[in-house]
């Protein structure tokens, strides 16, 4: 019996052994090939300061907040910081590394005239044509484990946060061998005594060992494991890869799917910065964060956050590793975070975008693992404020209204002449990551479609927008046996109107009985050409809108007409590098003649007319005083749907509200949407829609109810574009001298100007 006993412990000895040799095998085979993933990092378009420029000093200091800079000591400009002395502001930049290469740090002094940038000098006085900042970093594309970081190097962590961490969490971290046998006695003695777990004998090199090669279950296998694994660690590898990896692999937080990973990543999550710039203070909180990431999260339990870091401050000063009044000092700082709408990754709507886009050339793992860094269109001043717009407009059209209780809302604005997309808003609560409306709520478009009928009966020839057409019920037979039988919004009919009017009042039966005239084959190919991107049905019931589109496709056909005819896919990528900082492919802009910029012309004349009579004249007050803007309401069958379309000075918007359900808004384009539009692009400024008449067309004055030629004070008169030949009926009583297309043009340049 004794024998086959010490044969049985022989062989459990040897299989111990053989574990034991196993699982340091494992860990070498692991550990020495280490490798993390590298999400693609997500930079917004990087800010540019020259004289001219409009933007306003609290502009460029809240721009300089968001990247992290701060507002310099006694005016000692020293990293990135900024220094405002009345109308200047006193700017030391960050280095970085662009597409087109290395950008050190520079000292500059911007001078300021009002709202706009006068003049920009270096630290000695001479003139600097242009000042490009480092951009901020809106998010990444992470992989589907969740996990996200930012790999440091050896060089790269701060000594301070190497003491920091082994006095807060491991003192014997330098003398022990993977596992501290006191400290588990000690924790074990104190959990007993309270009769739960308050303490951990975990050492930094189990804590990585947990979370580098285990789950995270708590049995005493995989803390045997554990603890075997430690041992083996610290045996084959230096403190300082131990150290280097724990600081890149410990869990620091949770930023919606997406799990916080190292300090190098949540430095720049808590902070907005590099870990380099971190102060003492800064340093201790992320170091307090890794007792409970979620417990002492700063955003949600500021004081236990607070609590904690000072605790670590306290450790430090008492180590003997922070001098004891800079420690005092750095307990009476507030945590010093971001608020919460600068963090990265609060945009997912426009990453959402950029990552559709960018898997038309990428693979999914080059995206997740190989540190590409990704340049794009995003103005962070814009989507802010676009953000914001759409919130507030969404909460307070839904207040008091149970139809809108849950009522949606989202937006595009996008770049008039280069098609980039500067902003978008996928729904009414702007940092949930989840459906995106932008892109994937698909919905008819009702009067938006107006447009492309009006510009199929243009482009034929033989109307323009003095022509007339009838405003008057009609029968469509259909292929199914039924009839048709559309009607106006106020079910009243206005006889023969002008084209002008009929779209500046968006009349139902004008728009189809045109619409039929000229071919509902040619308005679906007019679409097609716009950049709508699905199929177009060939049915009359297309004229009013009944097709479906996303408000970043509706986008794309607005910024073809805004443009003039020429189109381009409206873009969000600009730039992408590799890990190295090697240029992998640029994202030019491609743009095709769609339409004679003469027809175009016209059409956009008669939509600023939609601002001036008609469904788009209530945003009149909430715009800029003069401010020229073109525009077209939307609204689908029982206000199920609200949109608006326009553009003006350098900018399109396009706005959609609905409810997810596609139950009634009872909300018309005019009376929902427009109203958020006109809040998007009062904050957007800019100068007016440059309305100057391409070659061989004029602007004309013509009655707005007969089409005929009148003078500027005759009548109901309008200003209309016109083909230069065109030869039109004179209002009787209102004489006009003849003119040419030279004294035309010099007078809208006075209008202008004046």
């Amino acid at each position: 019996m004794r024998g086959l006993l010490r044969r049985l412990a022989a062989i459990l000895a040897v299989a111990a052994v053989g574990w034991v040799l196993w699982e340091g095998l494992v860990v070498y085979l692991k550990f020495e090939g280490r490798y993390w993933d590298q999400p693609a990092r997500v930079y917004a378009a990087p800010l540019e300061l020259y004289p001219g420029r409009q933007l306003s000093q609290a502009q460029l200091i809240d721009a300089l907040k968001a990247l992290g800079y701060r507002e310099a000591d006694g005016g000692q400009v020293t990293g990135p910081s900024w220094w405002p002395q009345g109308a200047t502001v006193r700017l030391r930049t960050r280095a970085f590394r662009f597409w087109d290469g290395e950008q050190p740090a520079v000292t500059a002094q911007i001078d300021f005239s009002g709202k706009s940038i006068r003049r920009l000098r270096t630290a000695d006085g001479a003139e600097l044509p242009v000042l490009r900042l480092d951009p901020l970093e809106i998010g990444s594309i992470f992989p589907s484990h969740g996990e996200d970081r930012l790999t440091l190097g050896p060089d790269e962590i701060p000594e301070g946060l190497r003491q920091a961490l082994v006095a807060v969490e491991d003192r014997t971290f330098y003398s022990h061998h993977g596992i501290d046998l006191s400290a588990i006695a000690r924790a074990a003695w104190v959990n007993l005594r309270a009769g739960e777990i308050r303490q951990g004998g975990s050492t930094l090199t189990q804590q990585l060992v947990k979370n580098y090669f285990l789950d995270s279950r708590r049995t005493l296998g995989r803390k045997l494991r554990e603890a075997v694994m430690a041992v083996w660690l610290d045996a084959l590898y230096e403190k300082e890869e131990i150290l280097t990896a724990y600081v890149n692999e410990v869990y620091l937080g949770q930023d919606g799917r997406r799990a916080v990973h190292g300090f190098g990543l949540g430095s720049r999550f808590y902070f907005g910065r590099p870990l380099a710039e971190l102060e003492l203070h800064e340093q201790a909180l992320l170091v307090a964060l890794i007792r409970g990431p979620s417990y002492y999260n700063p955003w949600r339990h500021a004081e236990r956050a607070l609590e904690r870091r000072n605790l670590v401050l306290r450790r430090l000063a008492g180590e003997g590793l922070a001098e004891a009044e800079p420690a005092e000092a750095s307990m009476g700082k507030s945590l010093g975070i971001l608020s919460a709408g600068f963090r990265a990754g609060y945009h997912p709507a426009f990453l959402d975008l950029v990552r559709r886009q960018l898997v038309q050339d990428y693979d999914e793992d080059d995206l997740t693992s190989s540190g590409l860094r990704v340049f794009t269109t995003l103005d962070p001043a814009v989507q802010r404020a676009t953000e914001e717009s759409v919130s507030a407009g969404v909460t307070r059209l839904s207040e008091g209204v149970p139809a809108r209780s849950e009522m949606q809302g989202a937006a595009v604005v996008a770049q008039l002449q280069t098609g980039e997309v500067l902003a978008l808003v996928g729904g009414r609560d702007t940092g949930f990551d989840g459906f995106n409306r932008a892109l994937e709520a698909a919905r008819p478009i009702g009067s938006l479609v107006k447009p492309a009928v009006y510009l199929a009966a243009v482009e034929r020839g033989d109307f323009t927008f003095a022509s007339r057409v009838a405003d008057e019920p009609v029968e469509i037979p259909l292929p199914n046996g039924s009839t048709w039988t559309p009607g106006n919004f106020s079910n009243e009919t206005h006889g023969q109107v002008t084209l002008a009017r009929a779209l500046a009042e968006s009349f139902n039966l004008a728009t189809v009985n045109l619409g039929m005239e000229v071919g509902v084959r040619s308005v679906a190919e007019v679409l097609q050409r716009l950049g709508a991107s699905r199929p177009v049905p060939e049915y009359p019931s297309v004229l009013l809108g009944a097709l479906e589109m996303t408000p970043f496709e509706v986008a794309g056909i607005y910024s073809t007409l805004a443009s003039g005819g020429f189109r381009s896919v409206p873009r969000a990528v600009r730039e992408v590098v590799n890990a190295d900082g090697e240029p992998l492919g640029r994202y030019s802009i491609e743009v095709q003649q769609a339409f004679d910029p003469g027809d175009v012309y016209q059409l956009n004349r008669a939509l600023m007319l939609v601002m001036e009579r008609g469904t788009g004249r209530s945003a009149a007050p909430l715009l800029p005083n003069g401010m020229v803007t073109a525009g077209k309401t939307g609204t689908s069958d029982e206000f199920r749907d609200s949109w608006f379309a326009g553009f003006g000075g350098d900018n399109l918007a396009v706005v959609w509200l609905g409810n997810d359900d596609n139950s009634s808004i009872s909300l018309s384009g005019g009376r929902g949407a427009l109203r958020i539009w006109a809040d998007i692009m009062s904050g957007l400024g800019g100068s007016d829609f440059p309305a100057i008449p391409p070659e061989g067309m004029v602007d004309a004055w013509v009655d707005y109810e007969t089409g005929e030629l009148a003078a500027e004070d005759c009548g109901d008169s309008v200003i209309i574009g016109l083909p230069g030949d065109a030869r039109l009926p004179v209002k009787a009583g209102c004489a006009m001298e003849k003119r040419s297309l030279g004294d035309t043009v010099k007078d809208w340049l006075k209008r202008l100007t004046n």
